[in-house]
């Protein structure tokens, strides 16, 4: 081996090393060095590639996965990595021939069978994406990413008694685990017990499973503390259950309880079913004081409809789940006797600000100091109309009829598949799903119909 050669290795090394300790930046730089003084170095321009794609240089991170798979073939790993990247930017054909390259060249490898389980859900090909995942497991049971893969999709057909024991394999709580000293409660009788709920994910998902608190009262326990974000405390002081309310920003004792869960373990530990779904609604309430403080900002004539169309920039499906821009519901402004009002918080709130010509928009979002502000503000609305945000979990919590805009691609789990209606918020949800990915005018045309029929009920 020459010196040259020597060298390249030796960075390619160091390279591995900062991306196993997390210094994306000095792995990328060891590994630009390594391929300046090799240019032939398969595996170090396919380490490249990942940490460009990681960077968003699409471009770049492309070149060197294909200088990387013309250089060397057969090197499986690549393959894998290229597909990801593929499937990611919705290429998705491309991306199956990559998983296949994978899977030929190592066949038992379970990251390849799963990554191609998960394209294939995206892409609606169920049964091959099941038999995939099954495929990974059959290869490692303890692969608990193809088994994440399977509760999304076990999940989304309803077929809950698999799925949630298969979300089990989510890791993401695993702070709670390490910081509380009470065991984890795994489906032993409580009765005359304290248990502690965390928190988890995001705000509509505390929202949508908070309901379980009073399950659990129902089943005995004796005292339930929730942990939630810092904008859910106030709401959630109305939730019938509930003892304790601790914001996550504040001190949490370590200890204090017989048990903790995670959230999103209950329905699995409660045998929850699709036809036993826990759905007495309404089970959070609007505050009285913030109703009052919100009732002159809202009008008292016409039906009144509450808009949001953007969600949060950092869910990673939030390209697809949101809409562009204010202006692509333009069909909605034609409907005559209703008043819009803005729920927009984030993302989205200059537009408010601004609305396009023709649309009378009352934007209350940016005022908004947290979900009691928006409970206050939604219990005073006739409908509220949005994307897949939290804004959705909480009007059905409501109780107030609430019109959800679903993608095509990646919808989530718990809006099931094909249903016009959700079992977690019966009577008050109607969901408007993508009739392919992107078209979100096919779903504003219908809602902008429906609307019309709502308005003329209402009047």
């Amino acid at each position: 081996m020459n010196p040259e050669s020597t060298d390249a290795q030796a960075l390619f090394f160091e390279g591995n090393r900062c991306m196993a300790a997390g210094d994306d930046v000095g792995a990328e730089s060891s590994f630009r060095e390594a391929v300046r003084i090799s240019p032939d170095f398969a595996e170090a321009c396919s380490n490249l590639g990942l940490l460009l794609d990681k960077r968003g240089m699409t471009e770049n991170a492309e070149f060197y996965y294909r200088r990387s798979i013309a250089l060397n073939a057969s090197y499986s790993q690549t393959h894998l990595n290229f597909g990801v990247f593929l499937a990611n930017l919705k290429r998705f054909e491309e991306a199956e021939a990559a998983y296949n390259r994978a899977i030929m060249l190592n066949p038992e490898s379970p990251a390849a069978w799963s990554n191609k389980g998960a394209l294939y859900t995206c892409m609606r090909r169920e049964e091959e994406a099941e038999q995939c995942l099954r495929a990974a497991l059959n290869l490692d049971a303890g692969y608990t990413k193809a088994r994440f893969n399977l509760s999304y999709l076990l999940l989304r057909q309803g077929r809950f008694e698999e799925g949630w024991y298969c979300l089990e394999s989510r890791k993401w709580y695993g702070p709670m685990a390490a910081y509380f000293a009470c065991p984890r409660w795994q489906g032993e009788d409580i009765s005359g017990k304290s248990l502690l709920i965390g928190i988890e994910a995001g705000h509509g998902d505390m929202i949508q499973f908070c309901r379980y608190a009073g399950v659990l009262k129902a089943q005995g326990v004796s005292q339930i503390t929730m942990i939630c974000h810092p904008a859910l405390k106030t709401l959630f002081t109305t939730l019938d259950g509930v003892d304790t309310v601790i914001s996550c920003d504040e001190k949490i004792p370590v200890s204090g309880w017989d048990f903790w869960t995670p959230p999103l373990s209950i329905p699995y530990y409660c045998k929850t079913r699709i036809d036993s779904i826990p759905a007495d609604i309404p089970y959070l309430q609007a505050l009285p004081d913030r109703i009052a403080k919100w009732k002159s900002f809202i009008p008292a004539d016409d039906v009144r409809v509450g808009l949001v169309w953007r969600g949060s920039p950092n869910f990673e499906n939030d390209a697809d789940r949101s809409i562009p821009g204010l202006n692509l519901l333009a069909p909605l402004w034609a409907v005559s006797n209703v008043r819009f009002i803005s729920l927009q918080k984030g993302a989205g709130e200059d537009e408010a600000g601004r609305p396009p010509a023709g649309l009378s928009l009352i934007h209350l979002g940016s005022g908004m100091a947290d979900f009691a502000d928006a409970a206050a503000i939604v219990a005073s609305l006739d409908l509220v109309i949005c994307v897949d945000t939290a804004i959705a979990h909480l009007a059905g919590a409501l109780g107030k009829p609430c019109w959800v805009l679903l993608p095509d691609y990646k919808t989530d789990w718990r809006w099931l598949t094909g249903r016009k209606d959700s079992p977690w918020y019966p009577g008050v949800m109607r969901l408007f799903r993508q009739p392919e990915m992107g078209n979100w005018t096919a779903v504003i045309a219908e809602v902008g119909v429906a609307l019309e029929r709502f308005v003329r009920e209402q009047r």
